[in-house]
């Protein structure tokens, strides 16, 4: 079995300008040769600014969420088509701020990781426990649960997801 390529992605969170942007992706692009592949996912009013600034370089982009419908009257969301439309690499689904802060269930998480890959975007799935979960020994126990509905929507394409273990406490 051969061992995939370590993958490195900074996900900005709501944070960002134009000038900001510019600068941190320039020097992202002027540290390269890197020994991982490396990505950035940004918010979505910055995702042509990221696809323009690296057209040129093997450092790839992704958006930060997805809609896990194709379209309809979902305001506010963005579909996969429109993120493959930018040529996002890459979605962030299910990350702990959007479970905590958005409610969003392992099965939503589970449907926009199916949706990306119906796409052809690689969605980034993060797992992880909170503090209160680690004491309590249940560790293990979340990271499966969170993980079982998403290899169960992706059947014989989980191994094309990218698996992110982020401890909520980290």
């Amino acid at each position: 079995m051969s061992m995939r390529k370590q993958l490195v992605v900074g996900n900005w969170k709501m944070h960002g300008s134009h000038s900001a942007n510019a600068e941190l992706l320039a020097g992202i692009v002027a540290a390269r040769p890197y020994i991982a592949e490396v990505a950035v996912c940004v918010p979505f009013p910055y995702l042509s600014e990221a696809a323009v600034a690296l057209a040129a370089s093997d450092i790839r982009w992704g958006a930060q969420d997805c809609s896990a419908h194709e379209q309809g009257a979902y305001t506010g969301e963005v579909s996969v088509a429109m993120l493959a439309e930018f040529g996002c690499r890459y979605v962030i689904v299910g990350h702990s701020e959007r479970r905590a802060h958005h409610a969003e269930s392992d099965q939503l998480v589970a449907d926009k990781a199916k949706a990306a890959l119906a796409r052809g975007v690689t969605p980034i799935v993060c797992v992880g426990e909170t503090l209160a979960e680690r004491d309590a020994g249940v560790t293990e126990a979340v990271v499966k649960r969170q993980l079982s509905a998403v290899i169960h929507a992706l059947a014989h394409c989980a191994g094309e997801m990218v698996v992110a273990y982020e401890p909520v406490r980290a």
